[in-house]
C-alpha cells in the first residue's frame, strides 16, 4: 500500500511538472498556431540562471529569488525571439519550425560550453528537502509544492483566456486576425504577450524541475520538451483542463511502468501516445466503435443473381 501512494503522489508531481512545461507549449501553439521547438531552450537558459542565484544567496530565499529570477528571463528570452523571429514568420509554418529546432540546438551547446556539459545539483532548502509520512509512505515535501504551482497555473490561464481583455484578443485574433485588425486592435502585441506568457511558464518549471529532479544539465529542457509534446497531442487544444489532466496520465502512467514493468515508464508513454492517436476519430468521422457499430447495421446489398 505504501509503494502504490509513493507512486501515485511521485506521479502526480511528476504530471504537474509535465503540465507546467506543456501549459506554455499549448498556449503558444493553441492560441498563436507556433509550433515553438525552442520551449525546451527557454526552460534551459532560465534553470541555470536560477541555479546561480539560488547558489548565490542561499535558502529559501534563495530559492524563491530564484522562482522570480527563472520566470522573468524565460519571459524575456520568449518575448526577444517573438520579436526578433518570430513575428516576421506568421503563417509560414515551416520557416517557424526550422527557426525554433535551430534554437533548441543553439541555445544548449551555448549552455554547454559557458557552464559545461557535466550535471550540476540543484540547492534545495532543507524545509523542501525532506518527506512526509501519507499513508505509510515517505514523499517528498517538493512533490506537493509543484502540484500546489500547477493548480495556481491552471486556474491562472483559465482566467486569463475568459476574463481579461487579452486573452479574448487573441482567441478572436486566431480565428479571424483581419477582422480584429479592422477594429483597430492590435493583435501583434497580444501575441507577443502570450509568447512572453509561454516563455515564463517554461522558465518556472524549469526552477521546478530542477528542484524535482536535484540536478539540472544543459539537454534537460530538450528532453522534457518531448513528453511536453506527447501531453499536448493527447490532452488535444480543446481547453488547458484537457492538458493538465493528459500531463497527470502521462506522469502516473511513467511512474506505474518504471516500477511494475522493469523501468520502461517512457515506453508505456510511447504505447500510450500511440492508441489515444489512433483511437481519435478524423475529421467528418466517427469513433472506431461508431464505425464498427455502423458497419455491423448497415443492410446488405445483393448482386444480381440474388446472391448475398
Amino acid at each position: 500500500m505504501d509503494t502504490l501512494v509513493l507512486l501515485t503522489l511521485t506521479g502526480l508531481g511528476l504530471g504537474a511538472l509535465y503540465f507546467l512545461i506543456a501549459s506554455g507549449l499549448a498556449l503558444i501553439f493553441g492560441l498563436m498556431d507556433v509550433l515553438n521547438f525552442a520551449h525546451g531552450a527557454f526552460l534551459t537558459v532560465s534553470v541555470y540562471i536560477a541555479w546561480r542565484t539560488a547558489e548565490t544567496v542561499g535558502g529559501m530565499p534563495g530559492l524563491l529569488l530564484a522562482a522570480v529570477v527563472g520566470t522573468l528571463t524565460g519571459l524575456l528570452l520568449a518575448a526577444v525571439v517573438e520579436l526578433v523571429l518570430i513575428r516576421r514568420l506568421y503563417g509560414r509554418v515551416k520557416e517557424q519550425i526550422l527557426v525554433t529546432v535551430g534554437l533548441s540546438l543553439a541555445v544548449p551547446a551555448l549552455v554547454q560550453t559557458v557552464w559545461g556539459a557535466d550535471a550540476r545539483p540543484f540547492p534545495v532548502p532543507d524545509a523542501l528537502a525532506g518527506t512526509v509520512g501519507v499513508l505509510g509512505a515517505r514523499v517528498p515535501v517538493n512533490r506537493f509544492l509543484l502540484v500546489a504551482v500547477a493548480l495556481l497555473v491552471l486556474a491562472g490561464i483559465r482566467l486569463f483566456l475568459s476574463r481579461t481583455r487579452y486573452g479574448l484578443i487573441v482567441r478572436a485574433g486566431v480565428e479571424d486576425r483581419a477582422m480584429v485588425t479592422a477594429l483597430g486592435i492590435d493583435v501583434t502585441r497580444a501575441f507577443t504577450l502570450v509568447f512572453a506568457l509561454g516563455g515564463a511558464l517554461a522558465g518556472l518549471a524549469g526552477v521546478l524541475g530542477g528542484l524535482y529532479f536535484g540536478s539540472l544539465s544543459p539537454h534537460q529542457g530538450t528532453s522534457l520538451l518531448v513528453f511536453a509534446f506527447v501531453v499536448v497531442i493527447i490532452g488535444g487544444l480543446v481547453s488547458i483542463t484537457s492538458v493538465a489532466l493528459s500531463a497527470l496520465t502521462v506522469g502516473l502512467v511513467q511512474q506505474y511502468a518504471n516500477y511494475y514493468a522493469g523501468g520502461y515508464g517512457d515506453l508505456a508513454v510511447v504505447v500510450l501516445l500511440a492508441a489515444v492517436v489512433l483511437s481519435r476519430p478524423a475529421a467528418g468521422t466517427g469513433s472506431p466503435l461508431t464505425r464498427l457499430r455502423r458497419a455491423l447495421t448497415a443492410p446488405r446489398t445483393r448482386s444480381a443473381g440474388g446472391t448475398a
